[in-house]
């Protein structure tokens, strides 16, 4: 592990609780000491022979901690960095699979370290051109084993997509925020009112300030674009209740309702779920490809892992859907080529 703070923390105690041997390095030699004497890691330093090297660092120094891992290991490396496209430029080893758990805590550093951080969250994997399956397949399992679900997505539209989940949202609440606490000095009441609505809106503005100064350096031009949207809807629904608009106004707050009831659940009865066995044809990249398919078409795969063929040549991605979305995921996967096997867990 390199970067022992918050996400570092809690790969390193997850590692631990599941039989791993985990060394870690930091730029702060009394974090990496504090890490030993806690138990969070096993060895100081940066293990030559490590199977897989986390890169847990601020997004700045992502690509030159990754490029010091695959120079100072031999095993497979991947990153935590919530902005992917510009390590992705720099990276062409076949070793580096892009990565980025979208899991927090209010907590900073080594205290917030949770072994159960990524169970139910999203882990996004951006593997290239370059990427070999073998390192997207280890990478992919490991973090099922973690708990988290894996979606495969190209770099350029990780970023985009990450802008309007997690980027614009941290800065809307911040923003929120100061406008409330800057009220609250003529109102000593306001903040008290403060209800669950508000409450819950405002909680991401809570994260360490520090690391947004550098992820919206990396990540600026989707940032841009996705507060210029905001902002026009923003003007937009001011419009409606400046000019008591009703019907533009409920057309607006009922539209937010429906996309709001559409976002996707997790499943939890195996009921509903169908398991695709999915041979990995010889071609580089493919087994990426099973999971950048899987989020075009928002097919939900909350397990995965690769079994051998009783040939013992190539592997078999397995992985479970919901039953619901198996054949849409089933006619994906034949028209790119492949040729998936599925059977419902049920039957």
């Amino acid at each position: 592990m390199l970067g022992l703070g918050l996400i570092g923390g809690s790969i390193c105690v997850a590692l631990r609780d599941r039989g791993w041997i985990v060394s870690g390095d930091d730029h702060n030699p009394d974090r990496v000491t504090q890490a030993i004497e806690r138990g969070i890691i096993q060895h100081g330093g940066i293990d030559a022979n490590a199977e897989v090297t986390f890169v847990a660092v601020p997004v700045t120094a992502v690509t030159d901690q990754v490029q010091r891992a695959l120079h100072e290991t031999n095993g497979i490396v991947t990153d935590v960095g919530s902005v992917k496209a510009g390590v992705a430029r720099e990276i062409s080893d076949s070793r580096f699979v892009g990565g980025h758990p979208m899991a927090g805590s209010e907590l900073e550093g080594l205290d917030g370290a949770d072994p159960e951080l990524f169970v139910g969250a999203v882990w996004v994997l951006t593997p290239t051109a370059s990427t070999s399956d073998s390192a997207f397949a280890t990478v992919a399992a490991i973090v099922s084993d973690l708990g988290a679900e894996v979606i495969g997505l190209e770099p350029e539209r990780h970023d985009e997509l990450v802008a309007v989940v997690s980027h614009v949202p941290h800065l809307t609440a911040a923003t929120l925020m100061g406008v409330a606490n800057s009220r609250a000095t003529e109102h000593a009441a306001l903040l008290r009112l403060a209800a669950g609505g508000f409450r819950d809106m405002t909680r991401i503005a809570s994260g360490h300030p520090a690391i947004w100064l550098d992820i919206c350096a990396e990540n600026r031009t989707a940032i841009l674009s996705t507060l210029t949207s905001l902002i026009d809807g923003l003007s937009g629904m001011r419009a409606a209740v400046d000019t008591g608009d009703r019907t533009e106004l409920l057309r607006r707050l009922t539209l937010a309702r429906e996309a709001r009831a559409n976002l996707p659940s997790r499943m939890k009865a195996l009921e509903e779920l169908s398991e695709v066995r999915i041979p990995i044809p010889d071609r580089a990249g493919a087994a990426a490809e099973v999971f950048t398919l899987a989020a075009e078409l928002g097919v939900n795969i909350p397990n995965f892992e690769v079994v051998h063929s009783v040939e013992g040549d190539r592997g078999i991605a397995v992985v479970l859907v919901e039953t619901s979305q198996v054949e849409l995921f089933r006619g994906g996967l034949m028209a790119r080529g492949f040729r998936p096997a599925v059977q419902r867990l049920a039957e």
